[in-house]
């Protein structure tokens, strides 16, 4: 499959038109360029806040229910150009509440055949949890797809060893993040990283990028788009497939080649993904040397 995966600069929106636009272009780009799966970043729905004034984009507590609020109506809008283009779409993230006592951080993928099932955020950043009060949702999933087998790990949860392996049935992990500094960028990238070497399978970053004066949220993001294997037998030795030109707008495009992936899994140099069960036996008899 081709990978386009978004930096994406949120935008003041004067009306719902303006947003229908600006994302039919950046679909009708990536379609134009053959991309096949679509990724979009993390909070990127933050720019739906705008639509209700400055002092609600402005807000952390008001911000999350407008976007929350408009969340049925931006999956309309993705199902109808996934269905117009023939394409799978990962939309950007947004706040959504879900009936738990507090909001999720939910990314949904839409299908052209106008399915669509959503992806919750396991582990919250110290802002999510200290200022913002956004909580886990529901579990892990992997979504089996016409493309292959999908997972996304958002942002955050592309750190945690665990949760990648709980994907490693999938062929290829979405990433979608937002991150204010260099180094958050660094962190998930080299998390993305991390989970395509271990379980021998393709991942795809996709950040917001710029700033944004009228958000306490979103005000600042640095990234880009990023696709990245195992450096291995048919994969590039750096294991990056294809990477953005950092805070730069635009799409990142890469193949995920899903021949490539098994052969990798089945012959490759190692075998990260078969001897994942051989650290628990060494983990639980570490011991204690003294040296001092």
């Amino acid at each position: 499959m081709k990978i386009a995966t978004a930096a994406y600069p949120l935008d003041w929106l004067d009306s719902w038109a303006q947003y229908e636009d600006k994302l039919a272009a950046w679909v009708a780009e990536a379609v134009g360029n053959g991309a096949e799966l679509l990724v979009f970043p993390e909070y990127g729905a933050m720019e739906l806040s705008t639509l209700d004034g400055a002092a609600v984009a402005g807000d952390l507590e008001q911000s999350i229910h407008s976007v929350s609020e408009k969340m049925e109506d931006a999956a309309a809008l993705h199902l109808k150009l996934a269905a117009a283009h023939r394409v799978h779409i990962l939309g950007a993230s947004a706040p959504v509440n879900s009936g738990l006592d507090r909001p999720v951080n939910r990314a949904e993928l839409y299908t052209p055949t106008g399915k669509r099932d959503h992806q919750d955020k396991q582990i919250m950043t110290r802002f999510e949890r200290e200022d913002w009060g956004i909580t886990g949702g529901g579990p892990l999933k992997i979504f089996d797809t016409s493309l292959g087998r999908i997972g996304v790990l958002i942002c955050y949860d592309s750190e945690f060893p665990l949760l990648g392996r709980a994907l490693a049935e999938t062929d290829v992990i979405l990433v979608p993040s937002c991150t204010e500094a260099l180094a958050g960028y660094w962190r998930v990238r080299i998390g993305a990283m991390s989970r395509a070497l271990e379980n021998q399978c393709v991942t795809a970053m996709a950040s917001i990028v710029g700033a944004n004066e009228w958000s306490q949220a979103v005000d600042m993001n640095t990234g880009t788009g990023g696709i990245f294997g195992p450096p291995d037998k048919g994969f590039p030795g750096t294991g990056v497939l294809s990477e953005g030109t950092l805070n730069t707008p635009g799409w990142t495009y890469g193949e995920a080649d899903l021949e490539a992936i098994a052969h990798v899994r089945a012959d490759g140099g190692v075998l990260n993904r078969l001897h994942w069960e051989e650290q628990t036996p060494r983990v639980k008899s570490v011991t204690k040397a003294a040296l001092c």
